[in-house]
């Protein structure tokens, strides 16, 4: 109860960006909060394909029209109507500020000419009808150029009316999350939504595909991923371990003696860190509980060392010093983690460190009670005549450090262990649905985030103006294959400079009748037949030019949120290239300039992690030096303490060793593991340490490591077999690291038996 009450006080958050670095500048910050939770991080972009087109054109269409009644989305579209009826009135009276195809020169009576016979030729088509409610009126084609802005898609192709693939038969739609993207619950519910909405549109088509990627997707797949992989896990490890303790010890009431501690520091290591932090991070909850796996050893060290019948008193008049003494470093080794500037590597610590201390608490003033009313103790201690061979075996203790030498002599010889700082190879998402991301992206012409552009202003005004300064810069580029285009805020709004230059460049209302009188001399338009264009362009040469407010359009809204924001009092905006095929050219074609930062967004992530994983290594180390301290404090013994740290130092090198000899670049989360580790050893090293009056409880010790030993692989050895990259880099470093922690711990810290002669023998 006492845990239950807990849990439902703590605020638990599940959004990866609680747990990430800031970042180094304000600038890395901001990026990285776009890219966590940002307009980009809301998108869904769906495909729908192995069906004719025409089908999948309805399809598209019947899909988009349920998406847009959910009300989960802020708009869903398909190429279709993406301007509604309203939004094209209004985008129609402002065409002559933001279209491109205002120039001075497109109102002189050539060019007028021209689109005069233009519209004559269009006016016998089928068009018809459109031509008279919008070319007349916008002869120049003011308005078909502002609306190829706010589509959206540069790069798909119109078929039947909706989007499609430009090279394949597949037809494409894109929707954009309402409420918090990186909310589990909103992103089930949307996706879900997704899933019903295609099965209603397909309506029996047989053999029609439904592809969905986009960042919701990935992190809603990797969440259920590892929830099923923690759950499936956890059932296994648990039938295992339990299956072992009862073995051991002959009595099922040793898993709840065992429960108990876990259950309590579990539940006052979460309301640790929610009032240290304020939430406690899923991924911390679960990651906690792993490291808290030591503290299992703690009952099972208690129980495993009481004889039958003995008053718990009595058990710890023989291990009570070893036990605080490993609890104590334990705990003073991980408060490294705590004191990191990692937000996520901090809350571990805090976790880990409370969990600790509560599990060794209940085991030491709770446990003992429920264990007399069990009567917990091992069946048989075992034979110490047998253990007697098997101590032997330290007479080669020498040979012992041969696999320590030769996983130095490995490390130097491959330079070392290699780090993996890309957050990339951490990613739980198959590398399938990142090819299919990357294949939809491009369909729908969404830019390269991998590098962008970021352009500072006090106001929007300014970072417009600033854009559109570059945009010389910017088609060079392109023209020389550096990029493919870039996608910027001032394409789609212009700066109220540029929207006034254009009100200049149309001509005054006199001016205009004269050059329409000419221009359509001969052709057989009626002298009205231009009113409304002459009146727009007097309208809009009286005009107020537009800001970010007065675009309310939900796709050319969407589209300019993600490249125009407002953050804590300063504009920002980002200008999005596509496909950059020489990072050195296009960095060095802005380098130097003013309010302007190029931001490789993959490699300042890479660089963040390096950064915060150098910084944290100090308080790691710090946290070992603590634990050093108190080891010497409690043995009060240099080479007892120099056996301790060897066993667990050549543990740690070899573990190091293997993982590199194996080819795995090593990262933030295995220097978490091998603190596990770390942990793990201390308790071997301390318990083989420690005073042993007689063969009986040398047995008992040994085989009750064996115990522990034997849970850690059960528990850990099975995450190997996850498909969630952070539980297999556990799973890899804690299985080979336990092994040999108790293998050097046996060899370096355990007396060396006396040698039999051969008169002893007689």
């Amino acid at each position: 109860m006492f845990a239950a009450a807990i849990f439902t006080h703590v605020r638990l958050r599940s959004d990866i960006s609680a747990l990430l670095p800031t970042g180094r500048t304000a600038t890395t910050r901001f990026m990285l909060q776009e890219v966590q939770s940002g307009v980009a991080a809301s998108l869904v972009l769906i495909g729908l394909e192995s069906a004719p087109p025409a089908a999948l054109a309805a399809t598209s269409d019947r899909m988009t029209e349920t998406l847009r009644r959910r009300g989960l989305f802020t708009f869903a579209d398909n190429g279709r109507d993406l301007v509604s009826e309203a939004d094209q009135q209004r985008l129609f009276r402002s065409r002559y500020l933001l279209s491109p195809a205002t120039t001075a020169a497109a109102f002189e009576v050539p060019a007028l000419r021209q689109d005069f016979q233009n519209l004559l030729d269009e006016l016998q088509s089928s068009a018809s009808p459109l031509v008279q409610q919008f070319g007349l009126p916008d002869p120049t084609g003011a308005f078909p150029a502002l609306l190829s802005l706010a589509g959206g898609s540069q790069h798909a192709a119109i078929r039947d009316g909706v989007w499609f693939a430009p090279d394949q038969n597949r037809a494409l739609l894109v929707a954009r999350l309402r409420g918090d993207s990186s909310s589990l619950a909103v992103q089930d519910a949307a996706l879900h939504a997704i899933d019903q909405a295609f099965d209603t549109a397909r309506q029996g088509t047989s053999g029609l595909r439904l592809l969905v990627s986009g960042p919701a997707v990935f992190a809603r797949d990797a969440a259920h991923a590892i929830r099923a992989d923690v759950i499936r896990l956890s059932v296994m490890s648990a039938l295992l371990v339990a299956g072992l303790l009862v073995w051991r010890f002959r009595n099922p009431l040793v898993i709840a003696a065992i429960a108990v501690p876990l259950v309590l520091s579990t539940a006052v290591a979460a309301l640790a860190v929610q009032l240290v932090f304020g939430f406690l991070h899923g991924i911390t909850l679960g990651f906690g509980m792993t490291m808290l796996g030591v503290t299992v050893d703690y009952p099972v060290l208690l129980i495993g060392h009481r004889k039958r019948g003995e008053a718990p008193a009595g058990t710890w008049a023989r291990i009570g010093r070893a036990f605080t003494l490993a609890v104590a470093t334990a705990a003073l080794g991980l408060s490294g983690m705590a004191f990191a500037r990692f937000p996520g590597l901090a809350q571990l610590g805090v976790f880990s460190i409370a969990g600790v201390l509560t599990a060794a608490a209940a085991t030491r003033f709770i446990l003992p009670r429920l264990i007399v009313a069990a009567d917990l103790a091992p069946v048989w201690a075992g034979d110490p005549r047998r253990l007697d061979g098997i101590e032997r075996l330290r007479h080669g203790r020498l040979w012992a450090l041969l696999p320590v030498a030769v996983a130095a002599l490995g490390l130097v010889l491959l330079g070392g262990p290699r780090w993996q700082h890309d957050l990339n190879a951490l990613s739980p998402v198959p590398a399938a649905s990142l090819a299919l991301d990357a294949k939809l992206r491009a369909e729908l012409g969404a830019p390269d985030v991998g590098e962008v552009l970021v352009v500072q202003g006090a106001t929007a005004e300014a970072v417009l103006q600033r854009e559109e300064a570059l945009r010389p810069a910017l088609d060079r580029l392109t023209r020389d294959g550096v990029i493919q285009g870039a996608q910027d805020a001032a394409s789609l709004l212009p700066s109220a400079a540029l929207q006034r230059a254009r009100q200049q460049a149309l001509p005054d209302a006199a001016t205009l009748s004269a050059r329409v009188a000419e221009a359509a001399q001969g052709l057989p338009f009626t002298p009205q037949a231009f009113d409304p264009f002459k009146a727009d362009v007097a309208a809009a040469r009286a005009a107020t030019p537009l800001g970010p407010a007065d675009i309310i359009n939900p796709a050319l809204a969407a589209q300019l949120g993600a490249l125009l924001v407002h953050r804590d009092g300063t504009w920002i905006g980002i200008i999005a290239p596509r496909t950059v095929t020489s990072s050195a050219r296009f960095v060095a074609a802005f380098a130097g300039q003013p309010d302007i930062t190029v931001l490789d967004v993959s490699a300042e992530m890479r660089g963040l992690v390096a950064g915060y994983t150098r910084q944290a290594l100090p308080w790691l180390g710090a946290g070992a030096a603590a634990a050093l301290i108190a080891l010497l404090v409690g043995l009060r013994d240099f080479w007892r303490v120099a056996r301790v740290i060897g066993a667990i130092g050549a543990s740690l090198l070899v573990t190091v060793a293997l993982l590199t000899a194996f080819g795995i670049r090593l990262s933030l989360i295995h220097v978490v593991a091998l603190q596990f580790v770390a942990g793990v050893g201390l308790d071997y090293a301390l318990f083989f340490a420690r005073t042993q009056l007689d063969g009986e409880e040398r047995s008992r010790t040994f085989r009750t490591l064996i115990t522990c030993n034997a849970m850690a692989l059960l528990t850990f050895g099975l995450l190997y077999t996850c498909q969630t990259p952070l539980l297999r880099m556990i799973g890899e470093t804690v299985a080979i690291g336990v092994v040999t922690s108790l293998v050097f711990a046996f060899f370096f810290v355990g007396p060396r038996p006396a040698r039999i002669t051969r008169t002893d023998a007689i």
